[in-house]
């Protein structure tokens, strides 16, 4: 097996994915993922497509990630990796897509507009 690349978004995180074949090392930016993901809610985000293809531990994982928060980083890698372990084997499909790991969050931060505070904020009215 080669090498399977696959990209993932979330907000304004992108994640880069490098997957192949291995024991089941996870890199984030060059470090390892637990190291990166500091807290156990992140690390099971990252590593939830694999528990649930029951995969752990067969594929060495490389990732870029860049942009966004910490939680938004962690769900691109999600998407990058669903979409890779379904790529690998055709049949992981019927048990992630069920659990929405498949689907692109579209949610983003919506523009500030001129003439308001924030984007649905507006500024203080005074009436006298």
């Amino acid at each position: 097996m080669e090498v399977v690349h696959k990209i993932g978004r979330r907000k304004t995180a992108v994640a880069r994915v490098y997957v192949s074949e291995g024991n089941g090392k996870i890199t984030v930016n060059k470090k390892d993922y637990k190291e990166y993901f500091t807290t156990a809610p992140l690390q099971y985000k990252v590593n939830q497509p694999f528990a649930l293809t029951e995969n752990e531990g067969s594929y060495d994982v490389s990732i870029n990630v860049y942009g966004g928060g910490i939680t938004g980083q962690a769900e691109a890698i999600r998407l990058a990796l669903s979409r890779a372990v379904c790529e690998i084997n055709e049949e992981n499909r019927e048990v992630l897509k069920p659990e929405g790991l498949l689907t692109r969050d579209p949610r983003m931060v919506e523009r500030k507009k001129f003439g308001q505070k924030k984007a649905r904020k507006k500024f203080q009215f005074s009436k006298r």
